[in-house]
């Protein structure tokens, strides 16, 4: 196992360094500079002279390194990055750690929630119906995965506001906490109501994962039950619950490790994508706006950290599926 480990934490340097290089190399090649709309302003809001604002930009571009070579300034970039120091936002010239630090835990805390919700609620609902197959509560439960499979998270965040305002008459959530709690201390109090905060965003992110992970049961767990080793335990009278979820369980339970590794991107972008929907404060509205005005400290330190993140999921699946099955630490 600890050969297994080393392995795979050894495919994650080059990984990393790879979706660094890419990350930065999309920004830079996005047409304008970051620096172009703080121009603008010094002219237009500030009432700076054209040759006073074109002076002022070349000395911030020479502070930052913006004027040197696209190396150069990828290498100190991921060299500064390493040690945790992320520049700075264009827009208002605040510490870009400032500005992603409570908005990340935000994100971690939906994403995480989502992934938990997807898995506890996904697999005893594949499990049931796969036992029930051709039942009633199968067919009800394949209808609504398909359903669910088909409605994007963006689009059902909508439907979602849209029906609590028009059908029962509240409003759009402003974020994840009351107003009596956004500026109030960490408390009890508190904890309880950014629980309640994260229903929705959990129940929008979430129900494609949902749908799939139910799918995926329902189809592994129909192939397990008719396995010869699962009619065997049968026949030697064990009791049923022991013969789905020991042995055929068991068997059907690697391919839902394998979709966490591949889940974790999709539920990272649909948290983003949501998060603009439902006006939450998260990493998501923040990349939009850094993307929009390019600002490129937020930007990459954004795409960097939703990329490590990534990077963790899937080394985490890889960790798992070699516990619950030995043959793959062999591979």
């Amino acid at each position: 196992m600890a050969t297994y480990l080393i392995r795979r934490l050894l495919n994650f340097i080059p990984t990393f360094v790879l979706m660094s290089f890419v990350v930065f190399l999309i920004l830079e090649i996005a047409p304008g500079d970051p620096l172009t709309r703080y121009e603008q302003a010094l002219v237009v809001t500030y009432n700076y002279s054209i040759d006073a604002a074109e002076a002022r930009t070349d000395q911030l571009r020479s502070l930052y390194g913006l004027d040197r070579n696209f190396f150069l300034r990828f290498f100190t970039w991921l060299a500064n990055f390493l040690r945790g120091e992320f520049g700075v936002s264009f827009n208002n010239f605040r510490p870009v750690s400032d500005l992603i630090g409570q908005r990340l835990l935000y994100s971690i805390a939906i994403s995480g929630s989502a992934l938990i919700f997807m898995y506890v609620v996904g697999v005893p609902i594949g499990l049931w119906t796969a036992y029930r197959q051709y039942g009633v509560s199968d067919y009800a439960v394949s209808v609504v995965a398909f359903i669910g499979l088909s409605i994007p998270n963006f689009f059902l965040a909508l439907l979602v506001l849209v029906g609590l305002l028009f059908f029962f008459d509240i409003p759009p959530p402003q974020g994840l906490f009351s107003p009596e709690y956004v500026d109030a201390p960490w408390s009890l109090g508190k904890l309880l109501d950014a629980g309640r905060g994260l229903i929705l965003p959990v129940l929008v992110i979430g129900t494609e994962g949902l749908a799939k992970i139910v799918r995926i049961t329902r189809a592994n767990m129909l192939d397990g039950l008719q396995d010869e080793y699962v009619r065997t335990a049968r026949a030697k009278g064990l009791a049923e619950p022991a013969v789905v979820l020991k042995h055929a369980f068991r068997v059907a339970v690697n391919p839902l490790i394998s979709l966490f590794g591949m889940q974790f991107p999709l539920i990272l972008s649909g948290e983003v994508v949501g998060s603009i929907v439902l006006g939450l404060p998260t990493l998501g509205p923040l990349l939009l706006d850094s993307l929009r005005s390019l600002d490129l400290y937020v930007s990459t330190t954004i795409l960097m950290v939703l990329g490590i993140l990534l990077l963790i999921g899937n080394l985490l699946a890889d960790v798992l599926l070699a516990l619950a099955d030995p043959r793959i630490r062999f591979d």
